[in-house]
C-alpha cells in the first residue's frame, strides 16, 4: 500500500463484498492484508480485531480505523475508514428504495438464504482459524472454555469476557516469572 488512495480502495472493495458484518470481513482482511501484501502478521492481524471487538462501534469500522492509523496516522485512519464504510451505504441506501418491493419474492429470500449460509461458513472458518493460532496450551484451552461458558451460559457481555480473560493471562504470566 504506497498511498492513502490504495489503502482506500482496499477498505472500499473489503466493504463491498463483506456481507454479514464484521466476522465475515476477517477472511477478506486475512487475504488482503497478512497474505497478499504482507502488511501485517496473523497475530497483529487478531490483536487489532480483538480491540476492534472491544471498542464502543461497529467491528469492522474499527477495525479498518486502527490498521489505516497504523499505516499512515491520522489520514490513514480517516481513508480506511470512509473506505470500509462507503460501500455499505451505498448499497443499503440502494436497497432501501427497492427492497420493500421485492422482499417477499422467493428468489431474492433464496438469495439472502444462501449468503446467511456462506457467512456461516466464512466465521467457522475464522474460527477454526483463530483456534489453531490461539489455542496453543492447556492454559489457552481453559480460558477458551470459560469464555464460552461465560458467554453461553451466563450470558455475560464479550466485552467483560475479554476484559477477565486478559486479566487472567497477564496474572499467569506474572505467576510464571514469580
Amino acid at each position: 500500500m504506497s498511498s492513502l488512495v490504495d489503502l482506500f480502495l482496499m477498505f472500499f472493495k473489503i466493504g463491498l463484498f463483506t456481507f454479514g458484518g464484521g466476522y465475515a470481513m476477517l477472511p477478506l482482511l486475512k487475504d488482503e492484508l497478512v497474505r497478499k501484501r504482507r502488511f501485517l502478521e496473523d497475530e497483529e492481524l487478531i490483536d487489532l480485531y480483538s480491540i476492534g471487538q472491544c471498542t464502543p462501534g461497529i467491528i469492522a469500522v474499527n477495525v479498518a480505523t486502527f490498521i489505516g492509523y497504523k499505516r499512515f496516522g491520522v489520514a490513514g485512519a480517516i481513508a480506511a475508514t470512509v473506505g470500509i464504510i462507503m460501500p455499505p451505504l451505498l448499497i443499503i441506501t440502494l436497497l432501501a428504495a427497492v427492497l420493500e418491493k421485492y422482499m417477499h419474492n422467493r428468489y431474492v429470500s433464496y438469495a439472502f438464504a444462501g449468503i446467511r449460509i456462506c457467512v456461516a461458513a466464512l466465521i467457522a472458518d475464522i474460527v477454526y482459524g483463530l483456534w489453531k493460532k490461539s489455542v496453543t496450551n492447556y492454559t489457552g484451552a481453559a480460558i477458551f472454555v470459560a469464555a464460552l461458558i461465560l458467554l453461553g451460559i451466563c450470558n455475560l457481555s464479550a466485552v467483560w469476557i475479554v476484559i477477565l480473560a486478559g486479566m487472567v493471562a497477564l496474572g499467569l504470566k506474572e505467576l510464571k516469572k514469580s
